[in-house]
């Protein structure tokens, strides 16, 4: 499948867009703020950048010129009303970008997919029957973590065996979780602003989220620290890099004691 990366506020047009596109492509969710979306482009590599303009009249303008400058290969879809393009439209001139005017029909939203990325629309829904069978397998596994390069590496590592998404920050954790419930989550304790604990506690909090496990990763390898780390409960926790051998079957046997049943020996 393509991959898409979904930029905008979350609201409900851009949930009844991620659910319908989401039966199609690989769509990750991203804040309208141009330093993630750079961090976000690099983890994802995404096929196409889909701009959502609805209530965005605060949006971070930088990402068209970072998407233009830097990313001028990867094509760019925005949707708003005609009042909200037409305040925008002076940032994205370029033939990289195409703009639909809300309403829109998700078959006319699906249509300016498959053509900016070359691709058959009935080739797209027979490969993504497919693929659903093999996902419907496959466990949906959350990483969290402020630091790029670790996870486009955990997400190299795991996602050919379970369907990986990816967060930044506990803010998008939660955001991701809100759309899309994982199976387990891969924690980072120690970031910025929201760090492992208070994701935790967010977790817990919510009557929805509560019995999801989580295992805790911690580059810092100290008495004190592990037992903070302990103390909070979680699933499991892993000194960074993590071996994926270990990883797995940890993953593994965590998953199967929440489901409550075992490997077969």
């Amino acid at each position: 499948m393509k991959k898409i990366l979904l930029i905008g506020k979350m609201n409900n047009v851009v949930k009844e867009t991620n659910q319908f596109l989401s039966q199609y492509f690989h769509v990750q969710l991203c804040s309208e703020n141009a330093n993630v979306l750079e961090g976000m482009i690099k983890i994802v590599n995404p096929d196409l950048v889909l701009i959502s303009l609805i209530g965005a009249y605060d949006i971070d303008t930088s990402i068209f010129y970072l998407l233009s400058n830097q990313y001028a290969q990867v094509p760019v879809l925005t949707i708003g009303t005609k009042e909200e393009s037409d305040h925008f439209f002076k940032y994205y001139e370029s033939s990289q970008f195409e703009n639909l005017i809300r309403p829109v029909e998700n078959t006319v939203i699906m249509e300016a997919v498959c053509r900016r990325l070359g691709l058959d629309g009935k080739a797209v829904e027979e490969e993504a029957v497919e693929e659903k069978k093999e996902i419907t397998a496959k466990k949906r596994i959350l990483v969290v973590d402020d630091n790029g390069t670790a996870l486009r590496t955990m997400k190299a590592m795991l996602e050919d065996r379970y369907e990986v998404a990816v967060a930044i920050s506990g803010a998008q954790a939660m955001t991701s979780i809100g759309k899309q419930r994982p199976d387990l989550i891969l924690l980072d304790y120690e970031m910025p602003v929201c760090d492992g604990r208070m994701t935790l506690e967010m977790i817990r909090a919510d009557e929805e989220m509560k019995d999801i496990p989580v295992i805790f990763l911690t580059a810092v390898n100290d008495r004190d620290n592990i037992e903070a780390v302990l103390k909070l409960k979680p699933a499991g926790y892993f000194l960074k890099p993590p071996a994926k051998e270990r990883l797995v079957a940890e993953i593994d046997k965590v998953l199967n004691v929440c489901q409550g049943s075992f490997p077969t020996p």
